[in-house]
């Protein structure tokens, strides 16, 4: 498969199903609330070898990360009525018999699509990579490539509130302007007109 994604490519497919967990099993019946449209869903899209995501299967209903009601449950942990975030299928409902990557939302008082976001997989990838490995000083040099991404953006923020400064790369000048002036990077260039990056940054942290 080659190029972009058409609308010939995808179906709606409507059909039927019980709104009950099978009696005697640990599955979950979900309400999806909201999907998240993800890069990386693009990937799942080829034939993938040895990823620790597996290819999307040419008929089945996509699945990604979402925000849904539990209507009926057979797993001990989860209960009808919960509000959940993780791995769903992008279908009106869906049954799932594996609860790993499955959080329980216990907080309601922001908007549940926010655990398609920043209290979600982007801000998780975001915090953790951050805080636990990168661990920054205040006064550092950060730079964030795909800066303008779900997760880069947030990179960039978490670095800017830790007192850092933050340059960021990004595809296309109208993304180098929303870093700059939305998302509060330093500075910001588009990597596809710098010929040498080691040197775009050299020249661009020399300036401070």
């Amino acid at each position: 498969m080659s190029g972009f994604p058409r609308n010939s490519d995808m179906n709606v497919i409507t059909s039927s199903i019980k709104l009950k967990v099978p009696e005697e099993t640990p599955g979950i019946l979900f309400k999806n609330l909201y999907l998240s449209c993800d890069p990386a869903m693009r990937g799942r899209m080829l034939i993938l070898e040895g990823s620790y995501a597996e290819s999307f299967k040419p008929g089945s209903p996509l699945n990604g990360y979402g925000v849904a009601r539990v209507l009926d449950s057979g797993h001990p942990d989860f209960k009808k009525g919960d509000l959940v975030w993780g791995i769903t299928g992008w279908e009106e409902y869906s049954l799932i018999t594996s609860t790993r990557g499955l959080f329980k939302i216990e907080h309601t008082d922001v908007p549940l699509s926010y655990y398609t976001g920043i209290l979600g997989m982007p801000g998780m990838t975001a915090y953790c990579g951050f805080y636990e490995l990168c661990s920054p000083k205040k006064g550092e040099y950060v730079f964030v490539s795909a800066a303008s991404g779900a997760v880069g953006q947030l990179v960039g923020q978490f670095a800017k509130l830790l007192g850092c400064y933050v340059v960021g790369s990004a595809g296309s000048q109208e993304k180098v302007d929303l870093l700059k002036n939305k998302f509060g990077f330093d500075e910001a260039f588009n990597y596809k007109e710098e010929p040498d990056l080691v040197a775009t940054l050299k020249d661009t942290f020399q300036r401070v």
